[in-house]
């Protein structure tokens, strides 16, 4: 049999945490055929790496490329990095299931006002995302946040029993349609009054199609415990596999960092000894990033610009405002000066300042400050993005540092040119280089194979890919060649849209994706179904 194509004299990284060792790959219709020193007559094509390491896709654990990857299905940000696989649904925010499109949108990451939503199932919008031919491979879970507006009239109140017993039949809709499990963003404004009742029995619906729960915890300052026990709860009762989402945000939640994460961290390995199936990931920004319309409750955001505009300018309706305990306020804790503004567009001299400093050329308090800028940007109110300065380095390796510890994006696939070209997402081009060149190159805390295995066979394990993840014969051709070198992130916080150094080649499915370093204009994602 003639192969398609030769990796040629690298050093190989498994993904298993094996240390690396000279072998030459072969690949022949999307699979790894053998891993051995290899004839290359029998191949198509070869490519020779010597001095560069090869090792699996990366798989992003955590990313929010729900819709950019239907605006720009490149996704440059994720390949330039070696990624070869995304993880959407994150954060009870995603695409699917869609009741009323206009009111679904503010929970759609990348999503503006003037796109057309055209889906309304699961299936529906994984039949969109694979007409799109994404250059990564892309699997979903089912946003909570969506099967809240998708039924409740109200979502300031928990939901009715009526309400669950429709969200639970919507939900085991799109596990039947393909979804791999079930996600909450439980600060976010549909979620906020969700009971740790009516989760549980959304994942016990999870458990019967043998999916898994991440969420985005609860985050109340003095609440570190509860935080982590609820998510343990949950997973417990209904019988269904954990994935806390970006853990660190315990460290926020106390003045205390490294005791928030020894308690949290304590609090999952004592359950993980109890024989329970729990994970946790973590993305790789010293901040926190989110929209700044989420000072707003969901009903504020009812209706188009015009509707929006007469709350934001009615007195009366901004004293209402400023009684909704926002997860942007939980961010704060009260300083203003930690939450900037990332970039504006009707107000570019306040780009890069804090709301504090902006609310004092405004001469009003920092909420009149918020809604004004929100105001400014009504037409377009969703991408107005703030950074909150929450987190320490220092602290944060308490977690990184687990052998349980994946790491994800919690950005959206971007592209400095076509039409995502004027939008940032903090993480998107830095999150797997940093972490390599940190962990492992700068501070020597993870050798080569470790980092590896924590972005490939790690991730792939909690999604049940048993044939990605890991080089070997059999399993699908998803494969990152790299200069261990100079791999490492361009990116900075103010000029973010710069894509990583030194990934050489990236290959999906066997599709020969980036070679040397440019895009091949070929794509061999495939958008899996559980």
């Amino acid at each position: 049999m003639r192969g398609n194509l030769l990796i040629q004299g690298g050093m190989v990284i498994d993904g298993t945490g094996k240390p690396p060792v000279r072998a030459d790959i072969g690949i022949c219709d999307g699979r790894i055929l053998e891993v051995a020193k290899l004839n290359e007559d029998k191949y198509s094509k070869v490519i020779k790496v010597k001095g560069l390491y090869v090792c699996p896709g990366i798989i992003d654990i955590h990313s929010h490329s729900d819709f950019t990857l239907i605006l720009d299905p490149r996704a440059v940000s994720s390949i330039t990095q070696g990624v070869t696989l995304e993880v959407i649904g994150n954060c009870g925010h995603g695409c699917a299931p869609i009741i009323d499109p206009e009111r679904s949108k503010s929970n759609i990451y990348g999503c503006q006002a003037e796109h057309e939503i055209s889906w309304r199932t699961m299936a529906g919008y994984l039949e969109r995302l694979e007409s799109q031919s994404p250059a990564v491979n892309v699997l979903t879970l089912v946003p909570n946040g969506l099967l809240r507006l998708a039924v409740s009239g109200d979502t300031s109140q928990p939901s009715t029993g009526q309400e669950l017993a429709r969200m639970k039949k919507l939900l085991a809709q799109c596990l039947e349609e393909g979804a791999f499990g079930f996600s909450t963003g439980l600060e976010y404004g549909p979620e906020k009054a969700c009971t740790e009742m009516e989760i549980v029995e959304l994942c016990k619906v999870v458990a019967q199609y043998e999916g898994y729960y991440a969420t985005h915890t609860r985050n109340r300052a003095g609440e570190v415990e509860e935080t982590i026990a609820e998510a343990i709860r949950t997973s417990e009762i209904s019988g269904t596999p954990l994935q806390i989402s970006h853990i660190q945000v315990v460290a926020r939640l106390t003045d205390d960092g490294f005791k928030a994460y020894e308690t949290a961290l304590s609090m999952v390995e004592t359950a993980q000894q109890r024989g329970q199936d729990i994970g946790f990931d973590m993305h790789t920004r010293l901040f926190g990033t989110t929209n700044l319309r989420t000072a707003l409750p969901p009903w504020a955001l009812d209706g188009g610009p015009k509707a929006i505009a007469s709350r934001l300018n009615s007195h009366s309706v901004r004293a209402e405002l400023k009684a909704y305990k926002s997860p942007l306020q939980s961010l704060v804790q009260d300083d203003w000066k930690r939450i900037l503004i990332f970039e504006s567009w009707a107000h570019p001299e306040f780009s890069g300042q804090s709301i504090w400093e902006i609310s004092q050329q405004m001469n009003v308090d920092p909420l009149d400050a918020v809604y004004n800028l929100l105001l400014a940007e009504v037409d377009d109110i969703h991408r107005l993005m703030v950074m909150a300065l929450t987190y320490r380095l220092e602290e944060n390796r308490l977690a990184f540092e687990h052998p349980c510890c994946m790491v994800g994006s919690d950005a959206t696939a971007l592209a400095p040119d076509g039409p995502l070209k004027g939008s940032s997402f903090h993480g998107a081009y830095t999150w797997a280089s940093w972490f390599y060149r940190h962990f492992v190159r700068d501070t020597r805390t993870l050798s080569p194979e470790e980092a590896v295995r924590r972005l490939t066979s790690l991730p792939a394990k909690r999604l049940g890919l048993k044939d990605r993840g890991v080089i070997k014969p059999g399993n699908c051709a998803d494969i990152a060649v790299f200069d261990p070198e100079s791999f490492s992130e361009r990116g900075t916080t103010y000029h973010p849209n710069q894509t990583a150094s030194g990934m050489i080649h990236v290959i999906v499915n066997g599709v020969l994706t980036l070679e040397n370093g440019q895009l091949t204009g070929h794509h061999g994602g495939k958008v899996l179904r559980h």
